[in-house]
């Protein structure tokens, strides 16, 4: 009956500070962190992490990673795919080479170093949204780029962090088991083609058939959960599998029923688990100590998504103000940085005493982004 009792503690709290975090203009996700952090080591020490916890978490994650996958808007990816493409590329390459090599000076290996990078190279624009809505800018040109790179920037990351997955893991050296691995995950992708474009529809055309309360968010959350199993057995990361699974699910008459009640379920239950587990560990005193890792990655944090962005829409034709405000659009860091972080501290990548401040970086990154996103959107729409 313990994690009863600490599951409406995480509820209540996170509700209410997420409430307060909005009021003031800052992300809810923020203020669930900040809710593992003062109720965890770090604070008033009222939790600490156990099983129960780590599996809501672990459901939170797959659910979270199904809703992206769900609102991922292909079509508009099509519309501005080559600006896209090079704003995510530029936005992924940059990050992972500026943030190993900033890991790597402070002394850790350079496995270590590579992953922090993969890290630094998630991006969120949930937020971006919110600025460009305000401004009246998401419909531009410029806001719809954001918006495509972000689908781009999303599918290289979570695909890069799942085939890179067993070389980071210890277990894999050995040339056999690495081409029947990579033979498991093509035919894992084959079946991610043919989910999308034929199993996917037809399963929630047979679910609206059936006289069960239900029966087509059901249907998904089995798609869901079945190829997020599925992904894991064939040695890939398991929000790959519930990823693709939204984006079929994304393609089908069912999506916004699916998406509201599976937002619902998943926002009042397991995701704010997942987000206050990542801030139960880390405490104030070890990220004092380490002020000047955190300084630098928070600097290769902005750096590289701003110059990535800036030079992929520089490519792509935009303007020197227009370049500057897609990237600024992509500094973000948001849910898919504390994704990969939390899987990465699961698998024992990530050492303990970088955890703590890379989550301040994504924190810090989250709240200052969209100051910078509404100073170089007013320079190319000014009121």
């Amino acid at each position: 009956m313990l994690f009863i009792g600490q599951l409406c503690l995480i509820l209540v709290t996170t509700t209410l500070v997420s409430h307060g975090a909005k009021r003031i203009g800052i992300p809810a996700v923020v203020g669930q962190l900040l809710t593992g952090i003062f109720l965890g080591t770090g604070g008033l020490q009222l939790l600490q992490s156990s099983e129960m916890i780590h599996e809501f978490s672990e459901l939170g994650v797959i659910l979270l990673m199904f809703l992206a996958g769900v609102e991922s808007d292909l079509a508009l990816l099509r519309r501005y795919a080559k600006p896209a493409f090079l704003v995510a590329v530029l936005g992924v390459i940059l990050p992972i080479i500026l943030g190993a090599t900033g890991t790597f000076l402070f002394g850790f290996s350079l496995k270590v170093a590579l992953f922090s990078g993969m890290i630094l190279a998630a991006t969120s624009v949930s937020i971006s949204v919110e600025v460009l809505k305000e401004l009246k800018a998401l419909q531009t040109k410029e806001g719809a780029t954001i918006l495509g790179a972000s689908v781009v920037d999303d599918l290289l990351v979570v695909v890069l962090f799942s085939l890179s997955l067993p070389y980071f893991q210890e277990g894999h050296s050995t040339a056999t088991p690495l081409a029947l691995l990579f033979g498991e995950q093509a035919l894992y992708f084959g079946f991610i083609f043919f989910t999308i474009r034929w199993l996917a529809p037809r399963l929630i055309a047979l679910s609206q058939k059936l006289f069960v309360t239900g029966s087509v968010v059901i249907a998904s959350l089995v798609l869901c959960l079945g190829m997020a199993f599925l992904a894991d057995l064939v040695g890939l990361s398991s929000v790959i599998g519930a990823f693709f699974a939204g984006i079929a699910i994304g393609q089908t008459s069912a999506k916004d029923q699916v998406f509201k009640n599976v937002e619902i379920v998943g926002y009042s239950l397991f995701i704010p688990v997942f987000f206050v587990s990542i801030g139960l560990s880390i405490s104030f005193q070890q990220l004092l100590d380490q002020g000047g890792l955190i300084f630098v990655l928070l600097a290769v944090a902005f750096a590289s998504k701003l110059l990535g962005g800036f030079m992929g829409s520089r490519l792509a034709g935009f303007s020197a103000h227009g370049a500057w405000m897609i990237g600024s659009g992509m500094v973000s860091r948001g849910e898919m940085a504390l994704i990969i972080l939390q899987l990465g501290d699961q698998v024992q990548i990530v050492p303990h005493i970088l955890f703590g401040p890379m989550v301040i970086v994504i924190i810090v990154s989250t709240l200052l982004s969209p100051f910078l996103l509404k100073y170089f959107t007013k320079k190319v729409y000014p009121a």
